[in-house]
């Protein structure tokens, strides 16, 4: 097999909202596949009705969208293996289905559901295989004519795969190396229910890989012990010498504790875990998104792209193209990857801070419009500028702490003061204690008296005016001010503040602050 004709495929299930592991799976699929000159592919895997979700699949499209990963052919895309969304695919099972019963490999199962549940109540760790398939209803003991009458009179059925016992199962992992497993711990799995006229996922996973002539499957660690199951499939249809090389990716583990990551561990430390907002359509739970949460695509990616991939060297911070090249499988840890969603808010943080101020001002426009203020995307643009290297603190379950500004929303707090004035001050405030004396009305006084007389309100023209009256009067005005145009310990240079205020707004705040004071 040749690198040019690698075609690897993200597949997941309409049945709620994409988990960010799974954006992770598609974009290890989407650099590797890119590495190699190779093809992407988009296909729906919806076979199970009963779990379907209205919405689920405009979702995921969109969330693709916003994190900038592209497919070469799928659906919505088109391509010439479609369709490319199992549940347009029925005929095409059907003619597969009927190739493994003809050839003995597979079988007709009578089994009710009732009778499964009575025999798994009966017997501790019951599994169909070939130790129990003998003492059930099925085409084995009842015989293939009785079988096809059955099936001829509209009695219920499923097909299950025949699985010989005793055979180790070796199953060739870019990333574990060889992983064997003995064919005696695998249960006749269902293919098809004549119930809906529908494939298992065991099926038609297998069915559409080669028909869609998938090279590589990448996809999580959960998937591994399925994957014997898939080896013999292959063999079963003749497929073996083009059976697609296996890669299963790390889990992703929570942040504290064991086990895997869930929506519990976002919900209780206050971070997303899925790439959009969800919108639950029969319960209508609201579910948080890292979009709506003010996460950049792009940090996003490089983020999840180092849970569990590690490049080789120290570096961090790398576009898409650059982890193209660097993206190596083997490289993938075996173990799995804690999510360490701490270091989500920096790698944030970093590319708020490449983009230029004009970029992030949209943003901050429409934060500003939902506390009811008004602005154009050019004064917005200066706010970013004088406040985004700011620090803010936050609360964690150890108590309150401090991070760098990561989320155009961090802004709002510490920038309030630029579009609302103060209208009280607290006497208690350790600032405003320290900072308003007995002469501090004074000082204001005629520090209003310097302004007001000022042409040229801007960061220049202010300064030259009050720093030589500053110094030939040996005053120390700074903090006062402070108190007056913020109301507290905060904000930007003081000349830069009462730039973008303007001169009517900051002696009136002047005017406000030593009245009230």
């Amino acid at each position: 097999m040749t690198t040019s004709n690698v075609r690897v495929r993200f597949a997941p299930s309409p049945t709620g909202p994409l988990h960010i592991g799974g954006v992770r799976t598609a974009l290890y699929n989407y650099l590797f596949a890119r590495q190699h000159g190779g093809q992407f592919i988009f296909r729906i895997e919806d076979t199970d009705s009963t779990r379907f979700v209205p919405g689920a699949e405009d979702y995921i499209i969109e969330s693709f969208r916003w994190l900038g990963i592209n497919f070469d052919e799928g659906v919505g895309i088109g391509g010439d293996c479609g369709p490319y969304r199992q549940s347009e695919r029925r005929d095409i099972y059907i003619r597969y289905v009927q190739q493994l019963l003809d050839a003995g490999a597979a079988y007709y199962a009578f089994d009710t559901p009732e009778e499964l549940t009575a025999r798994r109540e009966q017997e501790a760790n019951f599994q169909y295989d070939a130790s129990t398939r003998m003492s059930m209803r099925n085409s084995l003991t009842l015989g293939i004519d009785q079988a096809r009458r059955m099936v001829a009179d509209g009695v219920p059925y499923v097909v299950r795969f025949l699985i010989q016992p005793g055979e180790d199962v070796h199953v060739d992992d870019i990333i574990r190396g060889d992983v064997c497993i003995n064919s005696s711990v695998l249960d006749d799995k269902v293919l098809w229910k004549s119930a809906d006229g529908l494939p298992t996922y065991h099926l038609a996973n297998i069915v559409d890989d080669h028909l869609m002539r998938v090279t590589h499957v990448i996809r999580g660690e959960e998937w591994l012990p399925s994957s014997p199951l898939h080896v013999l499939l292959y063999r079963a249809f003749g497929w073996a010498d083009t059976m697609p090389r296996f890669a299963h990716l790390p889990l992703l583990l929570k942040p504290d504790g064991k086990g895997k990551l869930s929506k519990r561990d976002g919900d209780r430390l206050g971070f997303p875990v899925f790439p959009l907002e969800w919108h639950d359509p029969k319960s209508g739970e609201v579910s948080s998104g890292y979009r709506e949460k003010g996460y950049l695509p792009e940090a996003v990616i490089n983020f999840l792209a180092l849970l569990g991939w590690n490049p080789g060297d120290d570096q961090e911070l790398m576009s898409l193209s650059e982890m193209v090249q660097k993206f190596d499988l083997a490289k993938c840890s075996k173990n799995g990857a804690r999510f360490d969603y701490v270091k989500g808010f920096w790698f944030n943080r970093e590319y708020l801070m490449r983009r230029s101020d004009n970029e992030l001002a949209p943003a901050f426009v429409h934060l500003l419009a939902e506390q009811g203020i008004t602005t154009t995307e050019e004064r917005a643009a200066v706010v970013i500028s004088l406040m985004k290297s700011k620090v803010i603190e936050y609360e964690t379950k150890d108590g309150p702490r401090k991070r760098n500004i990561s989320f155009i929303s961090d802004l709002w707090p510490l920038c309030r003061f630029f579009f609302v004035a103060p209208t009280t001050f607290n006497r208690e405030d350790k600032f405003i204690r320290k900072n308003w004396n007995e002469t501090s009305a004074e000082e204001m006084r005629l520090l209003r008296t310097q302004l007001a007389d000022v042409d040229d309100f801007s960061v220049e023209g202010i300064k030259a005016v009050i720093d030589p009256w500053v110094e030939a009067n040996g005053l120390k005005p700074w903090n006062a001010w402070r108190v007056c145009l913020v109301g507290e310990g905060q904000g930007p240079d003081m000349y830069a503040l009462a730039a973008f205020l303007g001169k009517e707004e900051t002696l009136r705040r002047m005017d406000y602050a030593i009245a009230t004071l």
